[in-house]
């Protein structure tokens, strides 16, 4: 496939040498972000930026770092690291969506509507 963009033989390899870490991000990106959306919905805004910045800045660029320099294995390790971040943070978001008990979601959000509906009732400005 990669022949169709360049006709290098050192840059088609390197292309076919990624293309599962390819595969394997596409998967995972497909994933998390739709599971950041059910925690941001359910007012978890904290608990994800907590669990970004974890996974990518504590766990995902450390290990990219060590895997692509100290282990030589270059762009593939620094993906690696990445897809190391990304994969634990799906982990985790799964684990909490699973761990979720959402009638009681659900009850919240039905307070919170009411809550809502019966303020609007009240004008917005004093005359």
């Amino acid at each position: 496939m990669s022949y169709a963009f360049t006709g290098g033989q050192v840059i088609a390899e390197a292309a076919s040498d990624l293309a599962p870490l390819l595969a394997i991000s596409l998967i995972l990106n497909g994933v998390q972000p739709v599971l950041s959306g059910v925690a941001v919905g359910c007012g978890w805004q904290a608990f994800v930026a907590y669990a970004n910045v974890g996974c990518y800045y504590v766990v995902g660029i450390p290990l990219g770092i060590v895997l692509g320099f100290y282990f030589n294995l270059e762009a593939k390790g620094i993906w690696l690291g990445m897809l190391g971040g990304t994969a634990m943070q799906t982990i985790i978001l799964l684990w909490v969506t699973f761990r979720t008990d959402w009638e009681k979601e659900v009850e919240q959000a039905k307070s919170r509507l009411n809550m809502w509906q019966n303020n609007s009732k009240k004008p917005l400005f004093n005359d």
